[in-house]
């Protein structure tokens, strides 16, 4: 059950201490990630070049690593900023893009797991499964199942590394093995629009920096983006207004609206 005064705290943290979220992520969503961070309060940074990893780290509050366009050079930059942050205490939080997809990509994820020693993973109910069950298929980056169907596999996954599993879907599922929150707001329009799901992860590493228990800071950022999301499409007629809609919504969310909407 996600503490709505804990919630409302870290909310507010993340606005008054503007954390710098640092995040190796994809072409795709850089523009949509660094404005979902901007609109909840934080301070994105999108570096990816291997040569200044440590540096950036030993500024940042919290690292996101996001796979969605992998290559070797990436890789071998999340695989240093990932080593980087666990030496210096820092939140790692990895988003398992496409994971199931092809063969490179599990076996990156599988490799990321093992080096960095993520806190939190944040994924689709198929990326979290094929990272405990190899045969498992996704769908491209897209899910090819429910996220309830991911929760057993997923308390597995949690106790087997010693993290936080954060599941996405229709109801999103946060558990460290033994517990489970559960966030029921959302919109059947948001996996319409293209990376709010890896937005999604870069604002768990926006609330893990002002929370170091990883559950709750996980719980705490689906119930962001699902309250937010749920409001935003209330009034979009589609995916474009949705993009919109859902900075503005971030933007001028307010803890009141928070405790108001949640629904778990």
């Amino acid at each position: 059950m996600i503490d709505v005064k804990q919630l409302t705290r870290d909310f507010n943290l993340i606005r008054e201490k503007s954390p710098l979220v640092h995040n190796i992520t994809n072409f795709v969503v850089m523009n949509n990630t660094a404005n979902g961070l901007l609109a909840i309060g934080a301070s994105p940074v999108m570096a990816h070049a291997v040569e200044e990893m440590e540096d950036m780290i030993a500024i940042a509050s919290a690292l996101v690593i996001n796979m969605g366009t992998l290559s070797k050079r990436w890789v071998e930059a999340m695989l240093l900023a990932g080593k980087a942050a666990k030496e210096r205490k820092i939140p790692v939080i990895f988003d398992p893009v496409g994971a199931g997809a092809t063969p490179y990509r599990s076996e990156t994820a599988s490799i990321i797991i093992k080096e960095c020693k993520p806190d939190i993973i944040r994924g689709n109910a198929s990326e979290i499964m094929s990272l405990v069950k190899s045969d498992t298929i996704t769908k491209g980056v897209d899910s090819a199942a429910k996220s309830e169907s991911a929760l057993e596999m997923g308390k597995e996954l949690a106790l087997q590394i010693g993290a936080v599993v954060s599941i996405s879907g229709q109801e999103d599922f946060i558990t460290d093995g033994k517990n489970v929150n559960t966030v029921k707001n959302g919109s059947l329009m948001m996996p319409k629009v293209t990376g709010l799901g890896c937005t999604a992860s870069s604002i768990t590493g926006a609330f893990a920096a002002v929370n170091r228990d990883m559950l709750a800071a996980a719980s705490h950022a689906m119930a962001v983006m699902g309250v937010a999301g749920e409001l935003a499409a209330q009034k979009s007629d589609g995916p474009g207004s949705l993009q919109v809609h859902f900075l503005d919504t971030l933007f001028n969310l307010t803890e009141d609206i928070l405790i108001k909407k949640l629904r778990q």
